[in-house]
């Protein structure tokens, strides 16, 4: 059986990709493990862009995390050569006693982040492309943006291969097993040894971590490109990311349109569970184009009604929507990063840092305590 110092399971997505390529380049022996080679689509890693901000309304505890991530994420662009990063500034939209706009601006007075608070005529002058209803309020980050979601996952792996690492796409994992000395995983191709055992599981965290007692969920969510024919919709002429918490309709986000794409919009709330992804046809479901269409007509005036493309992904969802982080209770040599819950992969960057240090260190160098599997809120 061959040994390696760590397996890595999930390499193909944005946590496992990144603790493969951390693992490698501090010098441990890696082999990273998926059904799926890195940029696929079949998970929740993909959709071309991906949003990413600083002044966490979901959590100040996450901001820590975020400046790591961010630091990161430019150490990749130099070492890949590649521009993963578009700072685009974020407007976010909601209601003054919503969840969005005070959380924001907690986040942002605790860690002394910078925004600005603006009512919404004021956010409409600034942001042509945008249309605020009256009684809800605007919070512009301008070091929010986008990340290449795809180029992310490729830099990551390449950057782990050239480190060394060996990543196996087209392998299954069936199991896993803990011994006295080493971590053993199954695949349908075979069986291999490792010190540590590294669990990105994403969708599949209901099965390779049913030991944490922990009801993980899976909901496919879609992304829709639409036509922006008019200027003020693209991120060269000054369009930002935009975040919408509508108190009758639900939380909507979108991405400029970059070169010759389309604008991006997508629900956030809302979403169909389902048992498993390789399972699901990716169609287009008509409910959720009328949702998003019509979030669109209304408050992204100018966008054309012509949709370019879609694309479905999967959030793997936590009972209470954060992160689950750490080392296993029962089994040392192993660490996991599981239930990303849809708003994980800006931090994937830190994340796989963070599991790299939990296998080789025992402990991370930035605070995850928050993210512990046994908080009550995932066993009520």
């Amino acid at each position: 059986m061959a040994r390696y110092d760590a397996i890595v399971v999930g390499a193909s997505g944005g946590a496992g990709s990144a603790a493969a390529y951390h693992l490698s380049r501090r010098g441990a022996r890696v082999l990273g493990l998926a059904r799926s080679p890195p940029g696929h689509d079949l998970g929740s890693s993909h959709g071309k862009t991906r949003v990413i901000r600083m002044a966490y309304f979901e959590h100040p505890d996450y901001v820590p995390l975020l400046r790591r991530a961010y630091q990161l994420w430019n150490e990749l662009e130099s070492a890949s050569g590649k521009n993963l990063f578009h700072q685009t500034g974020l407007v976010e939209i909601g209601a003054p006693d919503g969840e969005v706009v005070p959380g924001v601006l907690a986040s942002a007075f605790i860690h002394k982040l910078e925004v600005e608070q603006m009512a919404g005529t004021d956010a409409m002058r600034r942001f042509p492309g945008l249309r605020v209803p009256e009684g809800l309020d605007a919070v512009y980050e301008p070091s929010g943006g986008f990340l290449d979601v795809e180029d992310c996952v490729i830099a990551h792996a390449q950057g782990a291969e050239r480190a060394g690492a060996t990543l196996r796409s087209g392998e299954e994992v069936m199991g896993w097993r803990a011994t006295s000395g080493a971590v053993e995983v199954t695949t349908d191709r075979g069986a291999y040894a490792a010190d540590k055992l590294v669990l990105a599981p994403g969708a599949w965290a209901s099965t390779l971590l049913a030991d944490l007692g922990v009801r993980f969920t899976t909901v496919r969510k879609t992304m829709w490109w639409f036509d922006a024919p008019r200027p003020e919709h693209h991120a060269e002429n000054g369009c930002p990311v935009f975040l919408y918490e509508l108190p009758e309709e639900g939380v909507f986000y979108g991405t400029p349109a970059v070169g010759g794409s389309g604008i991006k919009v997508a629900e956030h709330t809302g979403g169909r569970i389902v048992p498993a992804p390789r399972g699901d046809d990716r169609h287009e479901d008509r409910e959720e184009r009328a949702r998003v269409e019509s979030f669109a007509q209304s408050y992204l005036p100018g966008v054309g009604t012509r949709l370019l493309t879609h694309a479905v992904c999967f959030y793997p969802m936590s009972p209470d929507d954060h992160f689950l982080i750490g080392v296993h209770p029962e089994h040392a040599r192993v660490v996991f990063a599981a239930g990303l819950s849809g708003h994980g992969f800006k931090f994937t960057s830190a994340l796989g840092e963070v599991l790299a240090d939990l296998a080789l260190d025992g402990r991370a160098r930035v605070p995850v305590d928050f993210l512990s599997w046994n908080r009550p809120a995932l066993h009520s």
